[in-house]
């Protein structure tokens, strides 16, 4: 059985969406999971099918919670389902505030089910807003866990950076198709009633999606100033100081509206760190050794994507190890953010040294 995934924070452009999809051929069937009261530990899942046929039916979980819906409930139902052989296409609509690559990759993993489109609805008018906000997500009464602290910029930004397709609601602004554009270069746009046009039949390819975004081998591309929106990639293989880089941390995210990648900083050369950024929320992560810190025999336990990628850059003297980051932003100063970050590399007289105040210490730990 075939699988359409739609997600996205905007309800109505969501609707409008599943609605075109099931009304594109017969034999579709439509289900989505209402975690509207999750909090309060009660679970509707709704199927609709293209006679008009409704259905509501509680859910009896373990847990209350997005991931356990998704395993205990969404996958055995579209099993069952699929091995009915009644439907040829069922469309998965996601709740507002879910993001879609864990829903997409357990879909994927099953072999009797096919997933052929993963879909964001946006509402074009409130596009550039929701990207530019500071509410987080319980401020809209969109949070789906006690300590979900989610920030709606950042949910919509990682709905939006996933899909192959987005289904616009509306027609948007140049500005508004700039940020579509440099967020997510590989997803085509479309009308909400034209969201079952040319994929029927095809299959997202979630290996490809989780290397597009995975910061630890990603390719970043650069874009000049359209509309008012840029993206500058940062690309240098000099370390950097942890300690000018942690003083620099809040301006870098600040100036910017999106930051991905990863970095080498000078006090921990065989650590891969991970940095993403959603306006000045900042996340930097350990992400692992470096391939060139590992010893040979564990490359074979490495992601091909990964290798490929280290070894695509790779350096005889400090091998994989490089700055590789991404920043895309509304009324940028590029030259400005360079120079910043440029200004936090190590220079030749401090090439060797010891830095004993890291402000990365924690971060770095094994």
């Amino acid at each position: 059985m075939r699988i359409a995934l739609v997600t996205g924070l905007h309800g109505l452009a969501r609707h409008e969406t599943v609605q075109a999809l099931l009304s594109s051929r017969p034999r579709t069937l439509a289900v989505h999971h209402d975690l509207a009261h999750i909090g309060q530990g009660t679970v509707h899942r709704l199927t609709q099918d293209t006679g008009g046929n409704q259905q509501r039916d509680p859910v009896h979980l373990d847990h209350a919670c997005a991931s356990c819906t998704l395993r205990e409930d969404l996958i055995p139902f579209l099993l069952r389902t699929a091995a009915t052989g009644r439907h040829d296409l069922c469309v998965v609509e996601a709740w507002n505030s879910v993001e879609p690559q864990l829903i997409a990759e357990s879909i994927a993993a099953q072999d009797e089910l096919r997933l052929t489109a993963v879909i964001t609805a946006v509402d074009a008018s409130r596009l550039t807003a929701d990207l530019g906000t500071h509410d987080e997500l319980s401020d809209r009464g969109l949070d789906i866990a006690q300590d979900d602290h989610r920030t709606v910029t950042e949910v919509l930004t990682r709905q939006l950076e996933y899909p192959g397709r987005i289904a616009l609601r509306g027609e948007p602004t140049p500005h508004a198709r700039s940020l579509l554009t440099q967020l997510n270069p590989a997803a085509e746009a479309a009308p909400t009633a034209e969201a079952a046009e040319g994929w029927f039949g095809a299959e997202f390819d979630t290996e490809a999606a989780h290397a597009r975004l995975n910061p630890a081998w990603a390719r970043y591309t650069g874009h000049a100033d359209e509309h008012g929106v840029s993206t500058v990639v940062w690309d240098r293989d000099r370390p950097l100081h942890p300690e000018r880089l942690a003083e620099a941390l809040e301006e870098l995210a600040s100036r910017t509206l999106r930051g991905r990648g990863r970095f080498w900083l000078a006090s921990k050369p065989d650590n891969l760190m991970l940095w993403e950024s959603h306006q000045d929320l900042l996340m930097v992560e350990n992400g692992g050794p470096w391939l060139d810190a590992l010893p040979e025999a564990a490359m074979d336990l490495v992601a091909s994507g990964r290798r490929d990628a280290a070894h695509r850059d790779w350096n005889p003297v400090h091998g994989d190890r490089r700055q590789h980051l991404a920043f895309t932003g509304v009324g940028m100063d590029a030259l400005a953010l360079v120079e910043l970050l440029d200004s936090c590399l190590v220079t030749d007289d401090e090439t060797g040294q010891d830095f004993n105040n890291d402000p990365f210490a924690t971060f770095t730990e094994s």
